[in-house]
């Protein structure tokens, strides 16, 4: 349909300028073989001209659906739920975790301690570099009671401006205690119950002249070993009995 009606007008147009030319100058002869060839020459390349015109329409349409494409493919991955992370429960302990003190309590770095034997309070100095406790005890002297060793000593239970006291008290055992100057001194040993604040507790106590320390009396780890921890920033947590 479409070569007929390009046919047609090409006859038209042609028979017109022949009419045209006529009124000017003498009417020529139409050869019917070259007026054929013309119009196919004329037809092909209009069909060439709709051609490429289609390979570049069908070229653009090509590439605007891979863009369509592309942009579904976008959307899709926008529209794509994030994948679910899976969450583990931590269970909450029913009770705290059992603090680390364990029923222990707790000292300052110096502490009023209370001897039952010697009905007295004294400063004391709560060490643990040191191994067994100690109290100063002034005049020394053991003696033997029914076959067993004793000694006898003094404190200074009020003060070192008021008179000692003398007290007697069966030797558990000695113990050889290394001094600053390498020396070892030998000690005797005895018990006694002790109060700190609200806390009872019984300890060795060995007896040494520490009239050249801060402190007459010292506590050292065997006594607080299980029962006890120490804060080196306080002091007097206890009290005073």
């Amino acid at each position: 349909m479409l070569k007929q009606t390009i046919f047609i007008a090409v006859i038209t147009t042609v028979l017109s300028g022949c009419a045209s030319t006529q009124e000017d100058n003498q009417p020529k002869p139409v050869d019917i073989a070259t007026l054929q060839a013309s119009l196919n020459q004329q037809q092909s390349s209009i069909i060439n001209a709709i051609d490429a015109c289609k390979s570049i329409q069908t070229a653009g349409i090509t590439q605007l659906a891979s863009q369509i494409d592309r942009l579904n493919d976008t959307m899709q991955t926008l529209n794509t739920k994030p994948q679910e992370v899976e969450i583990v429960p931590v269970v909450a302990p029913l009770q705290c975790p059992p603090s680390p003190l364990d029923g222990k309590f707790i000292l300052g770095a110096i502490e009023h301690v209370y001897v039952d034997e010697l009905k007295a309070s004294f400063n004391t100095r709560i060490d643990t570099g040191a191994e067994s406790s100690s109290i100063d005890a002034r005049n020394i002297i053991l003696f033997e009671r029914d076959g067993t060793q004793w000694v006898r000593f003094d404190v200074l239970t009020n003060g070192a401006e008021q008179p000692a006291q003398t007290f007697e008290s069966k030797v558990e055992r000695f113990v050889r205690i290394k001094e600053a100057d390498n020396k070892t001194d030998r000690r005797p040993v005895i018990h006694a119950h002790l109060e700190i604040g609200q806390y009872k507790a019984e300890t060795d106590l060995n007896l040494s002249d520490r009239s050249h320390l801060e402190y007459p009396m010292l506590l050292g780890r065997k006594f607080m070993q299980d029962i006890a921890v120490v804060d080196v920033g306080e002091t007097f947590i206890h009290g005073k009995k």
